[in-house]
């Protein structure tokens, strides 16, 4: 006979907490760093910034283009949350 979690309903879906060992050394890191403090000083590093092209005649092949506006795009993939991109870094270091 199969049980299924206890916490959901669903057989196939299982709780993250039974799935990771909160014991880990990376768990218990997670649960003790200072993330609000980290997030405030790396924050200015992540900021957008605009970035002033430099006009190159000699090297231009296809001759000259017209200057656009800088107009920030909604397209693509949303931004990844500052955290992650910080535990990623960190795991990049760690683990190399």
């Amino acid at each position: 006979m199969l049980f299924a979690c206890p916490a959901t309903d669903d057989f196939f879906r299982s709780r993250i907490n039974h799935m990771i060992d909160l014991r880990h050394p990376l768990a218990v890191l997670t649960s003790r760093m200072p993330w609000q403090e980290i997030e405030a000083r790396v924050a200015q590093v992540f900021s957008r910034r605009g970035r002033a092209g430099v006009a190159m005649p000699h090297l231009d092949l296809f001759g000259e283009q017209v200057q656009r506006a800088a107009v920030p795009s909604n397209a693509g993939r949303p931004r990844v949350p500052l955290r992650i991109m910080i535990a990623l870094l960190y795991l990049k270091h760690a683990f190399k």
